[in-house]
């Protein structure tokens, strides 16, 4: 599922992260990843113990978690606290799959990657490249979205950003592990809410809709890992 989210953060959230985080310091995003991420990686980013940062990603989830299309799409069991980079002078990040299980930093929790997200905090007309280039079965698919708005892939597609030759690409990236592992079930699980609630506003809860709801429910308590 490749899925554009828009209006996660208001304008008003935007500009005022897009000021503090134009006010701090950054270090080098290699700090991050594992080898071959390293090998590809030029960019920078928040330390990922930054109270700056971990202040910012309160706000990013506590936004997700008020978001419907994003929680039906994603279905989030646990989220990796959102880290945020800094793109420019020719900065980029080279082909790579994201790695299948991370660690929550600060504790000694383990989580699986099943969905990564990218939460633009940069208009796309502020600056040139940086395309966040995402490889799927369907082909490759260029995204650089209006500030506020996040895009949702699986962690095991390839992807790449590429160099930002002007202006500066500022983003909050982190990743989720989901209720439902599998991608088809999650997908069929999506597309199934999705036309529950467009049924819902058409013709209410009449008893058609409270009975795909029903379904609906005891499928994510069959599908889910809880």
């Amino acid at each position: 599922m490749l899925l554009h989210v828009p209006d996660v953060l208001t304008p008003a959230q935007v500009a005022d992260m897009r000021r503090r985080l134009d006010e701090t310091n950054w270090v080098d995003g290699r700090a991050t990843v594992g080898g071959q991420g390293a090998q590809v990686k030029r960019n920078r980013q928040l330390d990922e113990f930054s109270p700056l940062g971990q202040e910012l990603g309160r706000i990013v989830l506590a936004a997700l978690a008020r978001h419907p299309l994003y929680v039906a799409a994603a279905l989030p069991l646990r989220h990796m606290p959102p880290l945020f980079n800094r793109y420019e002078g020719g900065e980029h990040y080279g082909l790579h799959v994201d790695g299948a299980v991370r660690s929550v930093p600060g504790t000694t929790l383990q989580m699986r990657t099943d969905l990564s997200c990218t939460l633009f905090l940069a208009d796309p007309h502020d600056y040139d490249g940086g395309e966040l280039e995402i490889v799927d079965t369907y082909g490759m698919h260029d995204v650089k979205l209006p500030a506020g708005d996040l895009i949702l892939y699986p962690s095991s597609s390839l992807h790449r950003v590429h160099p930002v030759t002007r202006g500066a690409r500022v983003a909050s990236f982190f990743w989720v592990q989901s209720l439902v592992r599998d991608p088809a079930r999650r997908q069929m699980l999506f597309e199934l809410d999705q036309n529950i609630q467009s049924l819902r506003e058409q013709v209410g809860d009449n008893a058609a809709v409270v009975g795909l709801t029903g379904h609906y429910h005891n499928l994510l308590r069959q599908w889910s890992e809880v």
